[in-house]
């Protein structure tokens, strides 16, 4: 018997000491890069944008693969890369935490066109302000103090 699962996360975390590091102009072949290691995961990037200081990625999660590996594999890898490429000279690593919330298929077109607008969104609303948001709507219990 096979296994199946539908498993999605939307995935937050920000830059070292919030750094506006990731380039508008460059920000596509990050992206592609990220797909990269999402896809040897096995696992599928449903959508991924950023601003300067953060990111956030829809994907799904291989039942093979925990949580915690993936975001650091996601983080080390794209962290090594965006250091070599030379063309993000402000990046300096990503933060040590993230944001993982879980969705369901209803709510996968939402989240999808949530992340999509986050140039339009970030206007109104700030990155602290906007992750306080998510972790409060997700009733998840947390320090301030430990936001940034």
């Amino acid at each position: 018997m096979s296994s199946y699962r539908q498993i999605y996360y939307h995935i937050v975390f920000g830059t070292k000491f919030r750094e506006p590091a990731i380039r508008e102009d460059r920000e596509e072949s990050l992206y592609k890069y990220l797909w990269g290691i999402v896809n040897k995961k096995q696992c599928r990037l449903y959508q991924v944008n950023s601003m300067p200081d953060h990111i956030h990625l829809l994907t799904d999660l291989h039942p093979s693969v925990s949580l915690s590996n993936f975001i650091k594999d996601i983080k080390v890898s794209s962290s090594f890369w965006l250091k070599a490429s030379g063309n993000f000279p402000l990046f300096k690593g990503w933060q040590d935490g993230y944001g993982a919330f879980t969705c369901g298929d209803r709510d996968r077109d939402n989240i999808i066109a949530y992340i999509r607008n986050q140039k339009v969104h970030h206007k109104k609303e700030a990155f602290r302000d906007e992750y306080k948001r998510l972790l409060l709507e997700q009733r998840i219990e947390f320090d301030e103090k430990y936001l940034f």
